[in-house]
């Protein structure tokens, strides 16, 4: 059990270390994100059933219609936001809990938001395997943000609205920046960067997202 969960298997380190060559290739060039994804086990975040793939650069299903997204994807979103620095992170769509993890081994304070309560409670159970303390959950619809706790140095949205909600906008502080998918049919992940009542968005590359859905499930 301590190796499959810290990973120190070697097939397991193998299949790690070629996933973490293939971001490089692909142009992931921050080693700190490079050293989070290869330290977090990612086949504790699936199913027994589909934990042999973990370390293909693919997503991979969760339940609920839910996917644990693309290494690359979380590898490229990691990048663009730890770009400006954040300490404080708000991140909506915990998912799988694989992305709060990747954050909580970069930034001091991750908190983060799930509307599906079985994902959230099967999440806060792998962080705390981990060991990852620094992370704070809610079951709450995600597009409302946390106001509570905000304001917010980075916001993360794993699944697209068709425009960023004002509610976010609002709980980003001066200097910050959102990373999120945006659009239907047609996404493309966006960097917004927040200076003073200016919003100024910067076009990251094109992606494929679950859209992102208001209420709740319990």
């Amino acid at each position: 059990m301590v190796a499959e969960l810290n990973g120190i298997g070697m097939t397991s380190r193998r299949t790690r270390m070629r996933l973490i060559q293939r971001l490089r290739e692909s142009g992931i060039t921050d080693e700190q994100v490079l050293q989070a994804i290869s330290d977090i086990p990612r086949h504790i975040f699936l199913d027994e059933a589909l934990s042999h793939r973990a370390y293909e650069d693919t997503s991979l299903p969760i339940g609920y219609s839910q996917t644990l997204s693309q290494p690359y994807i979380v590898a490229l979103m990691t990048e663009s936001l730890m770009r400006h620095k954040p300490t404080k992170v708000l991140e909506l769509g915990t998912g799988s809990g694989y992305q709060t993890a990747i954050l909580a081994r970069l930034v001091d304070q991750v908190f983060s938001v799930e509307r599906i309560k079985p994902l959230q409670d099967r999440a806060r159970d792998r962080l705390r395997q981990l060991g990852l303390r620094n992370a704070l959950l809610k079951h709450a619809d995600g597009g409302m943000g946390w106001p509570d706790q905000g304001p917010f140095d980075g916001i993360l949205v794993t699944a697209a609205p068709r425009e960023i909600p004002q509610e976010l906008k609002d709980q980003l502080a001066d200097g910050g920046v959102i990373i999120a998918p945006i659009g239907e049919e047609s996404q493309m992940l966006v960097e917004v960067v927040r200076e003073g009542d200016r919003f100024e968005t910067r076009d990251i590359a094109p992606v494929r997202f679950v859209p992102l859905l208001g209420g709740v499930v319990r």
